[in-house]
Order: C-alpha cells, then structure tokens, then sequence
C-alpha cells in the first residue's frame, strides 16, 4: 500500500464515516447489507476515494484523539512529521521522501523544511478532497 493510502486507511478507518446529506431523498434498499469502509486507493491507483455517497470525516477529531494517546508532545497541525507519527506511520527522512515522489513533489528533497511544508499541505489537501472534513484554519489554500 502506499503511504498516502496508509494516510487515508489510518484516519478513515479509525472514525465512524458521516455520510454527507443526499440532493434526493433515498429509499431503503429491499435487503440490508452491512457497510463497508470507505475504499483506500491501491498504490498504483490515483490518490482518490470514490464512491456513490460523499463520507465526511472529521480528521481534526480523529487525529486529537489519536494524538491524546500518544505519549510524545505532537503538532500534526503544522507538522508531517508528526502527523505521521500520531497515525503511528514511518516519519523517516526517506519515508518522507517517498512520500513526497508519491505525490509528485518537483522541489529540491534535499532542502527538507520547504518539503516538509508541502508534504503537510499537500496530505491535509488530499485528505479533504477524500471526504475529510478539516478545518479552515488547517488547510492551506
């Protein structure tokens, strides 16, 4: 799996999935079937989860909390590294750097403060166009 579906698999599949409210009303389907999680892309597949019913997560509550049972002192609101850290993913200078050519960073790895800054943009971004719901205040227009 990639590190961005790892991303994706650790915020979704820890919080209850809210579904968004429907433009039409439904009817219930004749047979129930129990839910299923949201898909997590596959490491060649593009960094998208679809599906028919938009899912809205609140990432900020997920990671607070994850990051309440942490027992470092962690700020995945500024920092991918410790965004990482708080999903219990690898926080790595090459982890990062993985990271960053799975998402098609064209800046220099070396200058890693500036790649550090993307990466933590660009997660927050996909993560909100995946169906998380994030706040302004974190995500960076």
């Amino acid at each position: 799996m990639s590190i961005f579906g790892s991303i994706l698999s650790k915020i979704f599949g820890a919080a209850p999935v809210e579904a968004a409210p429907a433009t039409a009303p439904s009817t219930p389907p004749a047979e129930t079937t129990p839910s299923a999680p949201a898909p997590v892309p596959a490491a060649d597949a593009p960094a998208s989860v679809s599906s028919e019913v938009v899912a809205q997560v609140d990432i900020a509550a997920v990671l607070d909390e994850m990051n309440e049972k942490n027992p470092e002192t962690l700020d995945w609101r500024v920092s991918i590294i410790d965004l990482l850290k708080v999903l219990g993913l690898d926080s790595s200078l090459a982890a990062r750097k993985e990271l960053a050519a799975e998402l098609k960073y064209e800046g220099d790895t070396h200058d890693t403060a500036r790649m550090n800054v993307w990466l933590h943009e660009k997660v927050i971004a996909l993560v909100a166009a995946n169906g998380g719901k994030v706040p302004a205040d974190i995500l960076k227009k």
